[in-house]
Protein backbone atom coordinates (compact mmCIF):
# COMPACT_ATOMS: atom_id res chain seq x y z
CA UNK A 1 0.00 0.00 0.00
CA UNK A 2 1.61 3.34 -1.19
CA UNK A 3 1.81 5.54 1.98
CA UNK A 4 0.68 9.19 1.43
CA UNK A 5 4.21 10.45 1.85
CA UNK A 6 4.81 9.17 -1.43
CA UNK A 7 1.48 11.26 -3.08
CA UNK A 8 1.12 14.12 -1.23
CA UNK A 9 4.04 16.66 -1.64
CA UNK A 10 3.16 20.35 -1.27
CA UNK A 11 1.91 22.67 1.87
CA UNK A 12 -1.22 22.98 -0.25
CA UNK A 13 -1.34 18.87 -0.42
CA UNK A 14 -1.51 18.62 3.65
CA UNK A 15 -3.83 20.99 4.18
CA UNK A 16 -6.41 19.09 2.22
CA UNK A 17 -5.00 15.79 3.24
CA UNK A 18 -5.22 17.05 6.77
CA UNK A 19 -8.87 18.72 6.42
CA UNK A 20 -9.61 15.18 4.90
CA UNK A 21 -8.84 12.88 7.71
CA UNK A 22 -10.16 15.77 10.53
CA UNK A 23 -13.68 15.18 9.08
CA UNK A 24 -13.90 11.67 8.95
CA UNK A 25 -12.78 11.38 12.58
CA UNK A 26 -14.77 12.41 15.47
CA UNK A 27 -12.42 14.99 16.95
CA UNK A 28 -13.85 17.44 19.18
CA UNK A 29 -12.75 21.07 18.53
CA UNK A 30 -12.12 23.00 22.26
CA UNK A 31 -8.60 24.09 22.27
CA UNK A 32 -8.13 27.06 20.33
CA UNK A 33 -10.28 26.03 16.65
CA UNK A 34 -13.91 25.20 16.20
CA UNK A 35 -14.01 23.40 13.07
CA UNK A 36 -11.90 20.88 10.68
CA UNK A 37 -10.50 23.55 8.27
CA UNK A 38 -8.98 25.98 10.98
CA UNK A 39 -7.66 23.08 12.85
CA UNK A 40 -5.63 21.82 9.29
CA UNK A 41 -4.40 24.75 8.47
CA UNK A 42 -2.99 25.80 12.30
CA UNK A 43 -1.14 22.17 12.81
CA UNK A 44 0.21 22.68 9.18
CA UNK A 45 1.33 26.00 8.92
CA UNK A 46 2.95 25.84 12.20
CA UNK A 47 4.63 22.79 11.98
CA UNK A 48 6.26 24.53 9.71
CA UNK A 49 6.82 27.64 11.17
CA UNK A 50 4.68 29.33 8.36
CA UNK A 51 2.39 32.32 8.69
CA UNK A 52 -1.59 31.21 9.59
CA UNK A 53 -2.29 35.08 6.96
CA UNK A 54 -0.96 36.04 3.87
CA UNK A 55 0.98 32.64 3.10
CA UNK A 56 -0.31 32.07 -0.61
CA UNK A 57 3.21 32.44 -1.75
CA UNK A 58 3.81 29.05 -0.03
CA UNK A 59 0.95 26.76 -0.33
CA UNK A 60 2.39 25.02 -3.79
CA UNK A 61 5.76 24.97 -1.80
CA UNK A 62 7.57 21.07 -1.66
CA UNK A 63 8.37 19.86 1.36
CA UNK A 64 11.08 17.70 2.62
CA UNK A 65 10.48 14.02 3.36
CA UNK A 66 11.31 14.72 7.27
CA UNK A 67 8.50 17.78 6.89
CA UNK A 68 5.85 15.33 5.32
CA UNK A 69 6.57 12.76 8.03
CA UNK A 70 6.12 15.25 11.04
CA UNK A 71 2.85 16.35 9.70
CA UNK A 72 1.83 12.96 9.10
CA UNK A 73 2.67 12.00 12.58
CA UNK A 74 0.77 14.63 14.04
CA UNK A 75 -2.08 14.23 11.85
CA UNK A 76 -2.06 10.64 13.04
CA UNK A 77 -2.12 11.57 16.56
CA UNK A 78 -4.76 14.09 16.53
CA UNK A 79 -7.10 11.62 14.55
CA UNK A 80 -6.32 8.18 16.42
CA UNK A 81 -4.88 9.49 19.95
CA UNK A 82 -7.16 12.59 19.65
CA UNK A 83 -3.87 15.02 21.26
CA UNK A 84 -5.05 18.46 21.27
CA UNK A 85 -3.44 20.52 18.24
CA UNK A 86 -1.41 22.61 21.40
CA UNK A 87 0.35 19.90 22.59
CA UNK A 88 0.84 18.11 19.41
CA UNK A 89 2.59 21.98 18.50
CA UNK A 90 4.15 22.75 22.13
CA UNK A 91 2.37 26.12 21.63
CA UNK A 92 -1.21 27.99 22.21
CA UNK A 93 -1.95 31.46 21.64
CA UNK A 94 -3.27 33.85 24.55
CA UNK A 95 -4.40 37.71 23.98
CA UNK A 96 -2.13 37.28 20.62
CA UNK A 97 0.60 36.01 21.99
CA UNK A 98 2.79 31.97 22.26
CA UNK A 99 2.82 30.13 25.00
CA UNK A 100 4.45 26.92 25.64
CA UNK A 101 2.40 24.63 26.64
CA UNK A 102 2.72 20.53 27.10
CA UNK A 103 0.88 17.69 28.99
CA UNK A 104 2.15 19.36 32.04
CA UNK A 105 -0.84 22.09 32.10
CA UNK A 106 -3.72 23.02 30.52
CA UNK A 107 -4.35 24.33 27.37
CA UNK A 108 -4.90 28.18 27.63
CA UNK A 109 -8.34 29.01 26.44
CA UNK A 110 -9.68 31.50 29.64
CA UNK A 111 -11.81 34.63 28.79
CA UNK A 112 -10.27 35.94 31.32
CA UNK A 113 -8.03 37.12 28.35
CA UNK A 114 -10.77 39.35 26.97
CA UNK A 115 -11.03 41.07 30.39
CA UNK A 116 -8.12 41.62 30.34
CA UNK A 117 -7.39 42.78 26.69
CA UNK A 118 -9.64 45.44 27.83
CA UNK A 119 -7.62 46.52 30.87
CA UNK A 120 -10.16 45.31 33.29
CA UNK A 121 -12.50 48.26 32.78
CA UNK A 122 -15.22 49.07 34.01
CA UNK A 123 -14.43 47.38 37.07
CA UNK A 124 -10.67 48.59 37.54
CA UNK A 125 -11.55 52.32 38.05
CA UNK A 126 -9.00 54.67 38.51
CA UNK A 127 -7.49 51.73 40.99
CA UNK A 128 -3.50 51.78 41.11
CA UNK A 129 -2.40 48.36 40.30
CA UNK A 130 0.78 47.37 41.81
CA UNK A 131 0.52 43.48 42.91
CA UNK A 132 -1.08 40.77 40.85
CA UNK A 133 -1.85 37.17 41.61
CA UNK A 134 -2.57 34.35 39.17
CA UNK A 135 -3.69 31.85 41.40
CA UNK A 136 -3.67 28.21 39.60
CA UNK A 137 -1.83 29.59 37.38
CA UNK A 138 -1.09 26.56 34.71
CA UNK A 139 1.27 27.95 31.86
CA UNK A 140 1.22 31.34 33.43
CA UNK A 141 -1.48 32.92 30.47
CA UNK A 142 -3.19 34.76 32.53
CA UNK A 143 -0.65 36.83 35.02
CA UNK A 144 1.67 37.23 31.71
CA UNK A 145 -0.86 38.30 30.01
CA UNK A 146 -1.95 41.12 32.52
CA UNK A 147 1.43 41.80 32.91
CA UNK A 148 1.87 43.04 29.70
CA UNK A 149 -1.11 45.13 30.69
CA UNK A 150 -0.16 46.28 33.98
CA UNK A 151 3.10 47.21 32.85
CA UNK A 152 4.46 48.99 36.23
CA UNK A 153 2.94 46.04 37.66
CA UNK A 154 4.45 43.28 40.00
CA UNK A 155 2.67 39.48 39.38
CA UNK A 156 2.98 36.18 40.97
CA UNK A 157 2.06 33.19 39.13
CA UNK A 158 1.01 30.07 41.86
CA UNK A 159 0.48 26.63 41.63
CA UNK A 160 -0.03 23.61 43.50
CA UNK A 161 2.20 21.84 40.40
CA UNK A 162 5.71 21.98 40.28
CA UNK A 163 5.30 20.31 37.03
CA UNK A 164 3.08 23.58 35.78
CA UNK A 165 5.46 25.89 37.48
CA UNK A 166 8.32 24.90 35.17
CA UNK A 167 5.83 25.66 32.07
CA UNK A 168 4.97 29.25 33.64
CA UNK A 169 8.91 29.91 34.28
CA UNK A 170 9.52 28.91 30.43
CA UNK A 171 6.87 31.39 29.09
CA UNK A 172 8.00 34.03 32.02
CA UNK A 173 11.71 33.48 29.60
CA UNK A 174 9.98 33.50 26.68
CA UNK A 175 8.42 36.88 27.14
CA UNK A 176 11.25 38.17 29.29
CA UNK A 177 9.73 39.73 32.26
CA UNK A 178 11.55 37.87 35.06
CA UNK A 179 12.07 41.28 36.11
CA UNK A 180 8.24 41.79 37.08
CA UNK A 181 6.90 38.12 37.52
CA UNK A 182 7.86 35.41 39.55
CA UNK A 183 6.80 31.84 40.71
CA UNK A 184 5.16 30.87 43.73
CA UNK A 185 4.60 26.89 44.74
CA UNK A 186 1.42 27.16 46.54
CA UNK A 187 -1.85 24.69 47.79
CA UNK A 188 -4.44 27.82 46.78
CA UNK A 189 -3.06 30.73 49.20
CA UNK A 190 -1.21 28.21 51.74
CA UNK A 191 2.17 30.08 50.93
CA UNK A 192 0.80 33.47 49.59
CA UNK A 193 2.02 36.29 51.75
CA UNK A 194 1.08 39.85 51.37
CA UNK A 195 -1.70 42.03 49.45
CA UNK A 196 -2.39 41.91 45.80
CA UNK A 197 -4.56 44.86 44.07
CA UNK A 198 -5.99 42.61 41.54
CA UNK A 199 -6.52 38.38 42.45
CA UNK A 200 -7.27 36.53 38.92
CA UNK A 201 -7.98 32.74 38.99
CA UNK A 202 -8.99 30.03 36.59
CA UNK A 203 -8.85 26.97 39.49
CA UNK A 204 -9.84 23.92 38.62
CA UNK A 205 -13.85 23.84 38.55
CA UNK A 206 -15.31 20.85 36.61
CA UNK A 207 -17.78 18.78 38.97
CA UNK A 208 -17.68 14.86 38.63
CA UNK A 209 -20.19 14.39 36.48
CA UNK A 210 -18.11 16.91 33.37
CA UNK A 211 -15.64 15.21 34.28
CA UNK A 212 -16.57 11.43 33.65
CA UNK A 213 -18.38 12.88 29.78
CA UNK A 214 -15.38 15.14 28.85
CA UNK A 215 -14.23 14.39 25.35
CA UNK A 216 -10.87 12.53 24.59
CA UNK A 217 -9.44 15.17 23.66
CA UNK A 218 -8.82 16.38 27.47
CA UNK A 219 -7.89 13.85 29.28
CA UNK A 220 -4.76 14.22 28.10
CA UNK A 221 -4.65 17.77 30.11
CA UNK A 222 -3.77 17.09 34.10
CA UNK A 223 -6.70 16.00 35.88
CA UNK A 224 -4.63 18.20 38.68
CA UNK A 225 -6.29 21.78 36.67
CA UNK A 226 -10.03 20.29 36.05
CA UNK A 227 -11.37 18.00 38.94
CA UNK A 228 -12.83 20.27 41.76
CA UNK A 229 -15.13 17.38 43.52
CA UNK A 230 -18.78 16.12 43.15
CA UNK A 231 -20.08 19.64 42.41
CA UNK A 232 -16.95 21.33 41.02
CA UNK A 233 -16.18 24.35 44.05
CA UNK A 234 -13.55 22.34 45.90
CA UNK A 235 -11.39 24.94 45.32
CA UNK A 236 -13.80 27.94 44.49
CA UNK A 237 -14.59 27.15 48.39
CA UNK A 238 -11.36 27.74 49.72
CA UNK A 239 -10.23 30.87 46.98
CA UNK A 240 -13.37 32.99 48.58
CA UNK A 241 -12.51 31.78 52.49
CA UNK A 242 -9.52 33.52 52.06
CA UNK A 243 -9.29 36.08 49.20
CA UNK A 244 -10.57 38.63 51.84
CA UNK A 245 -6.98 38.33 53.50
CA UNK A 246 -4.83 38.79 50.49
CA UNK A 247 -6.68 41.83 48.68
CA UNK A 248 -6.03 45.52 49.40
CA UNK A 249 -8.95 47.66 50.02
CA UNK A 250 -9.85 48.10 46.82
CA UNK A 251 -8.75 44.86 45.18
CA UNK A 252 -10.66 42.99 42.95
CA UNK A 253 -11.24 38.97 42.89
CA UNK A 254 -11.71 37.36 39.53
CA UNK A 255 -12.57 34.05 39.10
CA UNK A 256 -13.56 31.65 36.52
CA UNK A 257 -15.73 28.48 37.68
CA UNK A 258 -17.18 27.57 33.78
CA UNK A 259 -20.40 25.41 33.99
CA UNK A 260 -20.36 24.99 38.07
CA UNK A 261 -21.58 28.96 38.16
CA UNK A 262 -24.60 27.94 39.10
CA UNK A 263 -24.11 25.78 42.25
CA UNK A 264 -21.31 28.31 43.27
CA UNK A 265 -24.45 31.18 43.13
CA UNK A 266 -26.95 29.23 45.30
CA UNK A 267 -23.91 28.67 47.63
CA UNK A 268 -23.18 32.33 48.67
CA UNK A 269 -26.79 34.10 48.08
CA UNK A 270 -24.95 36.80 50.48
CA UNK A 271 -22.19 37.55 48.08
CA UNK A 272 -23.00 40.00 45.61
CA UNK A 273 -21.44 38.29 42.72
CA UNK A 274 -20.80 40.14 38.94
CA UNK A 275 -21.21 37.14 36.45
CA UNK A 276 -18.91 39.09 33.37
CA UNK A 277 -20.10 39.09 29.86
CA UNK A 278 -18.20 38.17 26.58
CA UNK A 279 -17.93 39.45 23.72
CA UNK A 280 -16.09 36.32 21.78
CA UNK A 281 -17.71 33.88 23.95
CA UNK A 282 -17.22 32.19 27.37
CA UNK A 283 -19.14 32.30 30.78
CA UNK A 284 -18.95 31.30 34.36
CA UNK A 285 -16.26 34.08 35.18
CA UNK A 286 -17.37 36.27 38.39
CA UNK A 287 -16.23 39.44 40.07
CA UNK A 288 -16.09 40.41 43.23
CA UNK A 289 -14.77 43.56 45.44
CA UNK A 290 -12.52 43.15 48.32
CA UNK A 291 -14.88 45.39 50.31
CA UNK A 292 -17.59 42.60 49.83
CA UNK A 293 -15.52 39.59 51.01
CA UNK A 294 -14.83 41.91 53.89
CA UNK A 295 -17.95 42.12 54.57
CA UNK A 296 -19.15 38.69 54.43
CA UNK A 297 -15.86 38.08 56.52
CA UNK A 298 -17.13 40.45 59.53
CA UNK A 299 -20.77 38.62 59.06
CA UNK A 300 -18.92 35.33 60.44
Amino acid sequence: MTSPIDDLQTVRDYLRYASTQFAASPLFFGHGTDNVWDEAVQLVMRSLNLPLENNTLFLDARLTRDERAMILDRIDRRVNDRVPLAYLLGEAWFMGMPFHVDERVLVPRSPIGELLENGLQPWLGDVEVNRILDLCTGSGCIGIGAAMVFEDAEVDLSDISGDALAVAESNIDLHDVRNRVRTVKSDVFDNITGRYDVILSNPPYVDAEDLADMPDEYRHEPELGLAAGADGLDIAHRILAKAADHLTEDGLLIVEVGNSWVALDQAYPDLPFTWLEFENGGDGVFLLRAEDLRARQARG
